[in-house]
């Protein structure tokens, strides 16, 4: 990663900072909400869910600091109405939320599997909504001082890491969100040079997405949501101007595209 700069003085008291996770109500999301309570200079963190999907932290909010919000993510009205709610500036927003199967579908094992209904839904979820977030947020980043956009990517999304095949529409769906990301790196540079945006990939962690999969990963390869949590935001504390547009793993490995 750049050594550029070091974007947020987390451990400063005076920072202040302002946050927002989309996803709150999932195993990252909800981890991502808990250990971003526990840093003494995050001053308000907003947890966007689908309604009745809200974030339920374990972490301590004595001081008032979490506000929890309702939204369909892949909604410009109900994005616009939460980014009204929320305000600015901001100096962080993840998009933790994502597909991979559901009780009426999972990845393709092989072509012919592929399901035009199938790759809407997963586009929707993974490629659309997290483009419609970065529409409506973008703008609520601070300018003052360096701020990031970041989205939950996967290493799977990569075309030059691709030696499988299979899971046509998950892997075609983050290839797509890579690019968006990629694009928003390029048009903030022009107007706010000290904004990143990234792809994070968090690995294989014990949640509903991975869990019909999850008897093939070896234990130490398995994240609980907590320990995925703190190397997504370790590898935040790290970026600089440099890395924007990139996708990152959770070990600060760069992961081609």
């Amino acid at each position: 990663m750049s050594a550029e700069s070091v974007p947020f003085a987390w451990q400063d008291l005076d920072a202040r900072l302002r946050v927002a996770v989309f996803g709150s109500g999932g195993g990252i999301g909800s981890a991502l909400v808990d250990a971003l309570l526990a840093r003494p200079g995050v001053a308000a963190v907003h947890a966007l869910s689908r309604p009745g999907r809200e974030a339920n932290p374990g972490h301590s909010d004595e001081q008032g600091r979490l506000r929890r919000i309702g939204v369909d993510i892949d909604c410009d009205e109900s994005l616009a109405a939460a980014a009204r709610d929320v305000g600015g500036p901001l100096d962080l927003v993840i998009v933790a939320s994502g597909t991979l199967h559901t009780k009426s579908f999972r990845p393709e094992r092989r072509i012919s599997d592929l399901d035009a209904a199938t790759m809407l839904e997963v586009f929707r979820i993974n490629t659309v909504a997290p483009a419609l977030v970065g529409k409506h947020y973008l703008p609520l980043l601070r300018k003052d001082r360096a701020a990031v956009f970041a989205a939950l990517s996967a290493r799977v999304g990569s075309i030059g890491d691709n030696r499988l095949g299979g899971w046509t529409s998950y892997r075609a769906s983050k290839a797509a969100l890579n690019m968006v990301l990629r694009n928003f790196a390029i048009e903030q540079a022009r107007t706010r040079p000290q904004t990143i945006v990234v792809g994070l990939h968090p690995g294989t962690v014990d949640t509903q997405l991975s869990k019909p999969f999850a008897g093939r990963v070896p234990p130490e390869q398995l994240f609980t949501p907590e320990r995925s949590a703190a190397h997504l935001l370790s590898v935040i504390d790290g970026l600089g101007p440099g890395d924007s547009g990139a996708v990152f793993a959770w070990d600060g490995q760069r992961v081609p595209c």
